[in-house]
Order: C-alpha cells, then sequence, then structure tokens
C-alpha cells in the first residue's frame, strides 16, 4: 500500500498530465484547422471511463495509462494504413486531416511538443511569482582545496560573469553548467577588485548517488556559496525567467545526449518508466513544488523527444513533411511503412535497453 501512494501513484499522475497536455496541443491546433477529433484518449485499451461532446469527440480514459492518443479522421489516410474504401464526399474531406494543406498538418503536429514546452513555462513561471526562484549571487564563498577550483585560481569573493561565453546571472547558473561538464576545460570570467580575469577549470569528475540508489556522473569544481534565498518575480519577468530555464535544461538535456554519443557519459544512465516512477515517488515526498519541478522537467523532454526525426514520433512526421515540401509531393506510401516499422524497432529497442538499466538499478546489479 505504502508502494502504492509513495511511488505509483505520483507517477500515474505524472504521466497523466503530461500526456494530457501533449495531446491537448494536437486536439486544439487541430480544431482550430477545422479537423474532426474522433476520440482522445488517455491511456490505452479498453474504455474505462468516456463521454461524447457535443462536436462528436468521444474523451475517455483507458485502462493502460502509459500513454495516449487522439484519434483525427482521415489520419490514417497519411500513413496509407487506414484509407477509406469508399470515396470521401465534400463535407468528409474539410474535415479530414490528410485533406489539409502541408502547413496546417504541419502545425498540428508539432503543436504536440509545443504544448510540453508552454506547460513547463506555464509551470516554472506560477512557482517564480507564488514560491519564488532560487536565487544566489553568483559569488565564490569558500575554495575546496586541492578542487578544480583552487588549481584554476579562484578566490573567495570572485564573482562569476561568463562560463564558456554564457552569462552567469545566479549561483544556481553555475551549478547547471559545471554538473554537466565533468572532465571539460570551461572558461571562465571572473570579476575580482573590479576587474575581469579570464580562468580556465576542468571540473573534476564525481559520482552522485541518488535516493533511489541511481549512480550519476557530475562535474564538481569545488567550489561554495552562501544559503539560498528565493526571489519572487512579477508576471513578465517570472514568465521570461521561466522561458530561460526552460532553454537552459534543454541545452543541458542536448549536451547530456552528446557526452553519451562521444562516451564522456555512461547510457546506464538513461532511465525508463520504473526509475522515472522512482524519482516522481522521492519528488513527491519532498514536496509539492520539487514535484510540479520535476514535472516541468520531464514535460521539456517529453516535447525534445518526441521532435526527434524517428519514424512514429512527431519528428519523424515533420521529417516526411519536409521531403514533401520540398519534393513538392507526399513521400511515398511503401517507403513510410518501412520507415515506421523500423521507428517501432528502434523505440522498442530503446524501451528494453532503458527497462533492463532500470531493473539493473533497482536490484543493484
Amino acid at each position: 500500500m505504502d508502494f502504492l501512494f509513495i511511488y505509483l501513484l505520483p507517477f500515474l499522475v505524472l504521466l497523466t498530465v503530461l500526456v494530457f497536455v501533449h495531446e491537448l496541443g494536437h486536439y486544439w491546433i487541430a480544431r482550430r484547422n477545422g479537423v474532426r477529433i474522433d476520440v482522445f484518449s488517455v491511456g490505452f485499451g479498453p474504455e474505462i471511463y468516456g463521454r461524447t461532446d457535443k462536436h462528436g469527440t468521444r474523451w475517455k480514459f483507458s485502462a493502460i495509462p502509459l500513454g495516449g492518443y487522439v484519434k483525427m479522421f482521415g489520419e490514417g489516410e497519411y500513413t496509407g494504413g487506414g484509407a477509406s474504401e469508399q470515396p470521401l464526399t465534400k463535407e468528409e474531406k474539410k474535415v479530414s486531416f490528410y485533406h489539409k494543406r502541408l502547413g496546417q498538418r504541419a502545425a498540428i503536429v508539432f503543436a504536440g511538443p509545443a504544448a510540453n514546452f508552454l506547460f513547463a513555462i506555464f509551470v516554472l513561471a506560477a512557482v517564480f511569482m507564488t514560491v519564488g526562484q532560487p536565487y544566489t549571487p553568483p559569488e565564490v564563498g569558500a575554495v575546496g582545496a586541492d578542487s578544480a577550483a583552487a588549481e584554476a585560481g579562484l578566490e573567495p569573493g570572485d564573482k562569476f560573469v561568463e562560463i564558456d561565453g554564457a552569462t552567469i546571472q545566479r549561483f544556481e547558473d553555475v551549478q547547471q553548467i559545471v554538473r554537466l561538464s565533468a572532465g571539460e576545460q570551461l572558461t571562465l570570467v571572473i570579476e575580482r577588485d573590479k576587474k575581469l580575469l579570464t580562468l580556465y577549470a576542468t571540473p573534476k569528475i564525481s559520482e552522485l548517488t541518488d535516493r533511489s540508489g541511481n549512480i550519476h556522473k557530475i562535474g564538481l569544481l569545488g567550489v561554495s556559496r552562501q544559503g539560498v534565498a528565493y526571489v519572487k518575480h512579477g508576471p513578465f519577468k517570472a514568465i521570461w525567467q521561466a522561458m530561460r530555464e526552460g532553454v537552459q535544461l534543454t541545452l543541458g538535456t542536448f549536451k547530456a545526449i552528446g557526452q553519451m554519443i562521444d562516451g564522456t557519459r555512461s547510457p546506464k544512465e538513461l532511465g525508463g518508466p520504473v526509475r522515472i516512477g522512482q524519482m516522481s515517488g522521492d519528488f513527491a515526498k519532498s514536496g509539492f513544488i520539487p514535484y510540479i519541478w520535476f514535472m516541468a522537467l520531464l514535460s521539456i523532454n517529453l516535447g525534445l523527444i518526441n521532435l526527434f526525426p524517428i519514424p512514429m514520433l512527431d519528428g519523424g512526421h515533420l521529417l516526411f513533411y519536409a521531403i514533401e515540401a520540398v519534393t513538392r509531393r507526399p513521400v511515398n506510401e511503401q517507403f513510410q511503412e518501412y520507415s515506421l516499422r523500423i521507428g517501432l524497432a528502434l523505440i522498442l529497442g530503446f524501451m528494453i535497453f532503458v527497462t533492463f538499466n532500470d531493473i539493473k538499478s533497482l536490484f543493484n546489479v
């Protein structure tokens, strides 16, 4: 019973919200472009509860709460797998996804990931307006002996101005950059005695074990700060800071992926549903604010993943549309079919891999 409330329930709530937001993006733009929506489902499999609205859309919760979908009229024709045997009438073509202009179809597909990004910005902005944004002046409080900071020549009182060209406003900005730069030389622009100095530091590799026992390699500079303060912002500044935070989280995700590709970060750090469930419970136990912060982070990652140019994902469909825009004709249906099979195989392979990581982590194998 403890497992249900501590881990499973927070995970299902988080997943339901993020899937609903993603699919709502597709739904809203599709409706704005005159496409008829047949089904809006949160989850897969048999329907548990549902209702049909005045537009003929069936809104429902399904038995398997691990995703969801929006079924648009005429969408199957796009993939060549659900074309009607009878020709569509003129009125049906007006509400068919397949018969919309290329730009309209691309906007509908892009709207899902875009909704995830906008949701994350909304959540972060709400936190910054109500609780406040974590803020510590980017000043060095103390320098650890034999640390990367000491080797670089950093001193207490130094103020970070830039790191590798990125402007530093808070000590938290320094932490975000350094954590993802283990073993990489960083160019530091610091202010000392009202003068700007350029120093070079290579964060040392440190292993961090989270509450679930997962080990992560992070960069460690070896400087401390003063206590954390929370600064509340007005609506406009809160939105701006939320957008800035979203950009940093996005760039951090891309950098982590690049490190896995070049071998400086282990793919074993990738987690699947089990690990996300663990982290959902851990953040929920820490409080409401850490939990919704984690939700915002996952929303950004969900948006990014769906934009990858892999068939079966939104990014794969957008790739087909880009080819169609260049060639002035739809991508060959047989090519689409084979591409979708390959995309499905890649996604299943990835899910097996991250689930295997989860199992190893769970049993400390």
